[in-house]
């Protein structure tokens, strides 16, 4: 019997060790241990649009970014050391990815409140969702529970990352293989209904390619020119880049798709041509279907329980 009772108190330990580890995320997972985060990223990033309306889409590509390599987990904030490598400095990321002293703010103001409980990758998840609602866009409960990563993979980030001149087939490969369908690329590129690109990203889609409109393209060669001027900012969206709005859609309808991977949506092939059209008519179902998308995307292979750790600096592990 004393053999038997040894065995149930092991196999209940295992048990709970096993549900800590592989916990999921939860709608309200700070709702004891810091009631007020949500109140706070809100206010913080209000403050943050306020003075720069562009940094809601910077946050949200940041979130991005971090969700496609090795899930979300906050790994993109971290910075590079003598002794470790992040993936700031990623051909994805270096010189273009921004937002950081935002999440810093955030981070500052919750642990003023909530000392060593919210983690950053949650901050990065809740920023990223109140950008868009800010400038626009739809609402959504975002799944908490995240925990911070330890590692960070610049090779991850240069291979995984989909880039400005991607095909429809690399996208949907892309996407595929973090467990994205080719509807939640198409509503996911919808994120460029807000700010804006460099000129060495869409440089060879204004000079070079076909499936463009010869207008929008002498417009954007105004500040682009064929060489040189490479960090030069254009819109993502023609006509209203800091409103989160489905004329996206109608861009590449008219084939005003500022970046190759974003024409590439709608290029006379493919199911998702039909969805571009609706998205081009209906702003709801484009919302709807975003905010869905979003939540899909910050599951993305989530550190839970006992793995990672909760980080007391966004940009350093412990």
């Amino acid at each position: 019997m004393a053999t038997f009772m040894k065995l149930l108190v092991t196999l209940s330990i295992i048990s709970l060790l096993a549900c800590s580890t592989n916990a999921q995320l939860v709608n309200n997972f700070y709702g004891r241990t810091c009631p007020s985060l949500q109140t706070i990223v809100r206010n913080t990033m209000i403050s943050a649009i306020k003075t720069e309306a562009r940094i809601g889409a910077s946050i949200l590509r940041l979130f991005f970014h971090d969700c496609f390599v090795n899930g979300c987990d906050g790994s993109i904030l971290l910075d590079d050391t003598a002794t470790f490598t992040g993936e700031k400095n990623a051909g994805p990321n270096k010189n273009s990815a921004r937002g950081f002293e935002v999440i810093d703010t955030i981070k500052t103001n919750v642990e003023a409140s909530c000392n060593a409980t919210v983690s950053c990758a949650d901050i990065l998840a809740l920023a990223a969702r109140d950008g868009i609602f800010l400038l626009g866009g739809p609402t959504w409960i975002v799944p908490l529970g995240r925990r911070d990563a330890r590692t960070a993979s610049q090779s991850a980030a240069n291979s995984q990352i989909p880039g400005p001149s991607s095909d429809l087939s690399t996208l949907t490969t892309m996407f595929a293989n973090k467990g994205l369908t080719l509807n939640d690329l198409t509503v996911l590129s919808g994120a460029h209904t807000i700010g804006q690109t460099e000129c060495q990203f869409f440089r060879n889609r204004i000079y070079n390619e076909t499936n463009i409109d010869a207008n929008f393209a002498t417009l954007r060669k105004t500040n682009c020119p064929s060489s040189g001027g490479d960090t030069n900012l254009a819109p993502l969206d023609s006509l209203t880049p800091t409103t989160f709005d489905n004329n996206y859609y109608t861009d590449l309808i008219a084939n005003k798709g500022l970046l190759h991977s974003d024409q590439a949506l709608f290029n006379g092939v493919g199911s998702q041509l039909s969805l571009v059209r609706t998205y081009s008519r209906n702003t709801i179902a484009f919302k709807r279907d975003f905010a869905a998308a979003m939540i899909k995307l910050s599951r993305i292979s989530p550190l839970t329980g006992t793995n990672g750790e909760i980080r007391k600096n966004c940009r350093l592990v412990n």
